[in-house]
């Protein structure tokens, strides 16, 4: 038999034939009658031809990551997290207050943005920072909203649903993981959080570029990358939410910006989340030449709705 030998005689043999024989991979050979090198060589050759077929463990990291089952104990602590449940509603004039006594510290360039921003809402021609099927993202979603929401305790996580245009999910990881080392960004990004007594301090990364920070719906930038937002959701008395936010966006703030908002508990059922479908309004019930009910696109002219197309 040919082969590669090291000096001392031993026959080497790959990392996954090593896992397989242990100690025993590397052989020497010339200790070994002619009859027992031979059948040793014939079982290291097996073993490496059988060696791609066995598969390899997986590292420590990988088996650990993974979602188990709560526990009882788990299931029985959320009973000592404080009471969120119910609708909660923005409170829109301290939104308006804050929009004017809070200004962002935008940089000077992104300033003169804002500005045109408010002068073309003054003159009718609002910016559409939310008018399109994109999910509002994070912050915005928190800062600007004028839908309800609810948030959901679980083992292991906060989950925030939104009404609105059915993009509004955030979920909030409780069980100690930290964030992914190489995140795919998404419009609220990925957030962790850990709760100070009856606060919950939440951390949130790995947000587009594209995601505004606005301050109303037609005023607003995109945050252009990096941007690191920390909040601490806490109650003021027994129905109203505050969401203390400090949001770091080096590419259009010149320092980081601290602001507040309120939301209040409704329980009413009629305050319940419903629908929403982005698209929706720009459609009207229909029924095509087969009878099946459709939407049908909204014709308009000179803005003006006309008619649709059915039949």
């Amino acid at each position: 038999m040919t082969g590669r030998r090291f000096a001392n005689g031993r026959v080497p043999v790959n990392g996954r034939v090593q896992q397989m024989v242990g100690n025993r991979g590397a052989i020497r050979l010339s200790s070994l009658p002619m009859g027992k090198r031979i059948h040793r060589i014939l079982v290291v050759v097996g073993l490496i031809a059988c060696a791609p077929l066995a598969p390899l463990p997986a590292p420590a990291a990988e088996q650990d990551a993974i979602n188990p089952p709560p526990s009882a104990h788990e299931w029985q602590a959320l009973a000592k997290l404080p009471d969120w449940t119910g609708v909660w509603t923005p409170v829109i004039s301290d939104q308006i207050a804050q929009e004017k006594t809070n200004r962002p510290p935008w940089t000077p360039q992104v300033a003169k943005q804002i500005d045109h921003m408010y002068a073309e809402e003054a003159a009718g021609r609002p910016f559409p920072v939310i008018d399109h099927c994109f999910p509002t993202g994070m912050p915005s979603w928190m800062l600007i909203t004028h839908n309800a929401f609810e948030v959901l305790f679980n083992p292991g996580r906060v989950t925030i649903l939104g009404e609105g245009d059915g993009n509004r999910l955030r979920r909030i990881y409780t069980d100690g993981r930290p964030h992914p080392a190489d995140p795919d960004p998404s419009f609220h990004g990925h957030s962790v959080g850990h709760w100070e007594q009856d606060t919950l301090v939440v951390d949130t990364v790995a947000l587009l570029p594209q995601a505004y920070l606005a301050v109303n719906e037609a005023v607003g930038v995109p945050n252009n990358g990096d941007m690191h937002i920390v909040e601490r959701l806490h109650l003021q008395g027994p129905d109203t939410l505050l969401d203390d936010l400090e949001i770091t966006a080096n590419k259009v703030l010149s320092k980081p910006w601290r602001t507040t908002r309120k939301y209040y508990r409704q329980r009413a059922q009629k305050y319940d989340i419903i629908e929403g479908v982005c698209t929706q309004g720009s459609f009207t019930e229909a029924v095509d030449k087969n009878g099946n009910a459709i939407f049908s696109p909204i014709k308009f002219h000179n803005g003006v709705p006309v008619g649709s197309d059915s039949k």
